[in-house]
């Protein structure tokens, strides 16, 4: 009996030079009638123990759980006779006591852990951060900024996965003010691009790396920028006047901007002109073959889309596409009938299948729907329609569309007199959700939006 008297004794010494090391003040003395509680927790390992009194008088208190965690010193409780075991806080309270912690301790961790933190590794994590935190982070300090600049930094992002894409919008009442659109976050932004000319209405028409095309309405000059960090360039002159309206079509020359890029340009009669970024100048690499029926009669309204370094731009007469690589300098010409009863359709593309998306109308019924290109027949599929829900919305009104972006997400612009209705559309999961209005930074009417494209951000892209 005396010797589990003195191995109890030799425990609760133990139990005390823990509370010790750990920092919580042990009693100066355990009364022999004092009995130790350890709160159970899972996954540990529970023991049913019964405390005699230490002086050897007969049990008294019971039986009673001890629970070991090894680390755990704040399990370990003294607690007196006939006082109940504390009870459970809760989860509030524990973060609340963790939060008080951190920010305690909170110059040590600066000290002890942030200053050794390898400098490599910020550049590893900003580059994995959401393209919204770019707006906070620039101002943290001037090393931070600075990054845009550093070819490891662009390194990084370039092994980060494509971020979904973005999309760039001209209102109607702001014509030479932008909007962007993050679908992730479900938010607008309004930059501003002070080198675009303030005089002309300049609108975005094709995009490529995280950089978008511009081109002012009367055909003068092309402009390149990056809308997150303001990068901007102005085209040389083309050697080729043109005033009519001419399609536009936008390709890297490898996985991103720093390899460079080309843009083309196509008038109705079959001219055209192809820019290389890495010459800085235009040049018109041959003529049309004849088997392309000239005039071509582009769907000015629809944007080109690039598969690989192949373009792709809409005809309507005769109705197909006409392609163009911009390695081999090939045209191609595809005549391919399109859906009966079919408006305001536009291309669209989807990890390298060629879409259509356009509006369906049938007596006072109008929805819209989305095909797919058959590689093997060369016919339009169709493949889904608008929730019917949503179509009745559009029941006996005369519904317009624009499509404001054709790069795997769509974000489509639906008007009449009585409405105006955004909405985009995920061309992998086939997901239909409205997007909020644009609403200007302190202002309530929501913008028109005219005209637009998507483009992949990047914060590393240089115009």
């Amino acid at each position: 009996m005396m010797e589990g008297v003195a191995m109890l004794r030799q425990l609760i010494g133990q139990l005390q030079e823990v509370l010790e090391l750990y920092g919580s003040p042990p009693p100066a003395a355990v009364p022999s009638n004092y009995f130790l509680h350890f709160q159970p927790r899972p996954q540990q390992h529970l023991l049913r123990c019964c405390f005699f009194n230490l002086d050897g008088s007969s049990l008294e208190g019971g039986c009673y759980n001890l629970s070991m965690t090894a680390g755990k010193s704040e399990n370990l409780k003294m607690m007196e006779p006939g006082k109940p075991p504390p009870t459970k806080r809760s989860r509030k309270e524990r973060n609340r006591g963790k939060a008080t912690a951190m920010t305690s301790s909170s110059g040590s961790m600066e000290e002890t852990i942030w200053k050794e933190f390898p400098e490599d590794l910020f550049e590893v994590v900003i580059a994995r951060l959401p393209i919204e935190t770019f707006f906070r982070f620039r101002s943290v300090c001037q090393k931070w900024n600075s990054l845009l600049t550093s070819q490891s930094f662009s390194y990084q992002c370039t092994q980060v996965e494509q971020a979904q894409p973005w999309f760039y919008t001209i209102t109607h009442e702001n014509v030479n003010t932008g909007a962007m659109y993050d679908p992730l976050a479900k938010k607008w932004h309004h930059p501003t691009v002070p080198a675009l000319p303030t005089k002309l209405i300049v609108l975005p028409v094709a995009s490529a790396g995280g950089l978008v095309c511009f081109l002012d309405i009367g055909h003068r000059s092309f402009y390149i920028c990056n809308p997150l960090t303001r990068s901007f360039k102005e085209l040389p002159a083309r050697s080729v006047k043109v005033w009519s309206r001419v399609a536009v079509g936008m390709t890297l020359n490898g996985r991103c901007a720093d390899s460079g890029y080309k843009i083309i340009w196509v008038g109705c009669l079959g001219e055209y002109e192809v820019y290389d970024s890495t010459k800085n100048r235009w040049s018109r690499p041959g003529r049309m073959p004849s088997n392309i029926k000239l005039p071509l009669s582009l769907n000015f309204r629809s944007q080109a889309v690039a598969v690989d370094r192949t373009l792709y731009f809409m005809r309507s007469d005769p109705e197909g596409l006409v392609s163009y690589n911009m390695d081999t300098g090939i045209w191609k010409q595809f005549l391919i009938p399109g859906p009966p009863h079919l408006s305001d359709h536009t291309l669209a593309e989807c990890g390298g299948r060629i879409m259509l998306v356009g509006l369906l109308t049938k007596n006072a019924a109008t929805c819209v729907c989305i095909w797919e290109l058959q590689k093997m027949t060369l016919l339009w599929k169709e493949v889904d329609r608008m929730p019917n829900i949503w179509c009745l919305e559009f029941y006996g009104k005369h519904v317009r569309m624009t499509c404001l972006g054709n790069k795997g997400l769509l974000m489509l612009s639906l008007r009449s007199r009585q409405m105006n209705r955004l909405v985009s559309y995920d061309l992998s999961s086939k997901e239909w959700l409205k997007v909020p209005g644009c609403v200007l930074p302190r202002g309530r009417k929501k913008q028109w939006i005219a005209c637009g494209t998507a483009f992949h951000p990047c914060l590393t892209a240089l115009a």
